[in-house]
């Protein structure tokens, strides 16, 4: 028996979360699914590095699972690509030591959220971004603001209500913000995020843009400990899951 690591790329538009749930369509499903076939109907665990909302996309989701097949690593990465549907890829297979856990071991992650602020946006971006209808917020401010949530903090006012999790003592190493054309990146790094925690940090920075906060209502946000004092969640097919870190 060997364990494989694996890194992923899904498209979230038309899956109900990575996580298996009983009627839907998930990525964990899918990968199981083709990972039994492959072992002649043994049933295949897959772990990820975390879970993934529906319509929320990876480009470098992490997996790991154990398997007794000896097909070398290339042609394990086209075996499941072959049969997968096209809306989730292989990107790379690799060997891991036995103790290692998509999950328990990650050191870190980033991830990548989008708004398009086009006058109109393609209709090929809208499951890829989140339509600003024109609207172009103040970077500067949404600058100024970031720097309050970057640090060790409770983050528990970007944290959604429901969550059970007890500690929600987080790091934030990097928070930043890019063009790329008419489309505006934030892209976080941290040592792990609580339950929507990046789509509500997403939307609060994008009220202070647009002039509904300042950059120094992040300082009392962060300090209340209070989800109610926090923005919108932002809405899911602007989020990506780009990096993980072990």
């Amino acid at each position: 028996m060997r364990r494989l690591k694996a890194t992923i790329s899904y498209d979230g538009t038309l899956f109900a979360g990575y996580q298996v749930q009983p009627g839907e369509r998930t990525v964990q499903l899918e990968l199981e699914n083709v990972l039994t076939k492959m072992h002649k109907g043994s049933k295949v665990k897959v772990t990820a590095s975390g879970r993934t909302d529906a319509r929320v996309h990876a480009t470098g989701q992490v997996i790991h699972f154990d398997t007794n097949l000896t097909i070398p690593l290339d042609r394990y990465k086209k075996a499941l690509n072959v049969q997968l549907p096209r809306d989730i890829r292989v990107l790379a297979v690799e060997e891991a030591a036995s103790d290692f856990h998509a999950r328990f071991s990650v050191s870190g992650k980033r991830y990548r959220y989008i708004w398009n602020c086009e006058e109109v946006q393609s209709p090929f971006r809208r499951q890829y971004t989140v339509d600003t209808n024109g609207v172009k917020p103040d970077v500067v401010k949404m600058r100024d603001a970031a720097q309050f949530i970057i640090g060790t903090h409770d983050f528990s006012c970007f944290c959604a209500a429901n969550t059970s999790v007890v500690d929600k003592v987080r790091t934030v190493h990097d928070l930043t913000f890019e063009w790329h054309g008419a489309e505006l990146h934030m892209v976080i790094e941290g040592n792990g995020f609580l339950y929507n925690m990046v789509r509500i940090i997403a939307g609060t920075l994008w009220e202070v843009g647009i002039g509904k906060r300042e950059p120094n209502d992040i300082l009392e946000i962060v300090a209340s400990m209070d989800r109610g004092k926090a923005g919108k969640t932002a809405p899911a097919q602007g989020l990506y899951l780009e990096k993980v870190y072990y």
